[in-house]
């Protein structure tokens, strides 16, 4: 069973035991975290629903890892023969996630 879930404007496949990292959520590191954006689900047997535009009945129990700053992304702006150039870096903060459960409650 896996399903897609949003979180930071990002989708993600997720099914249960899986690590993923995402955009910084406000949580301390062993905090479980809900994530309620579900979009489609594949249960074992195949079938799959999709939702207009969430499930409201599925929800996502997550664990937080760690939380960490990316890699350094270098932005560098030259205007030729200007004798003009800015050079910039970035750090993202992220937030890794482990996947503990998919629950399914019925409406």
């Amino acid at each position: 069973m896996f399903v897609i879930v949003e979180t930071g404007s990002n989708q993600y496949k997720v099914s249960k035991d899986n690590t993923i990292s995402v955009e910084k959520l406000d949580a301390k590191v062993g905090d479980k975290v809900s994530l309620e954006n579900v979009l489609f689900l594949q249960k074992e047997d195949g079938s799959c629903i999709t939702g207009q535009p969430l499930l409201g009945n599925v929800k996502v129990e997550a664990e937080v890892v760690k939380q960490y700053k990316d890699e350094k992304v270098i932005i560098f702006k030259k205007r030729r023969r200007k004798n003009s150039r800015r050079k910039q870096g970035h750090r993202q903060r992220r937030t890794e996630l482990k996947i503990l459960n998919i629950k399914i409650s019925d409406k």
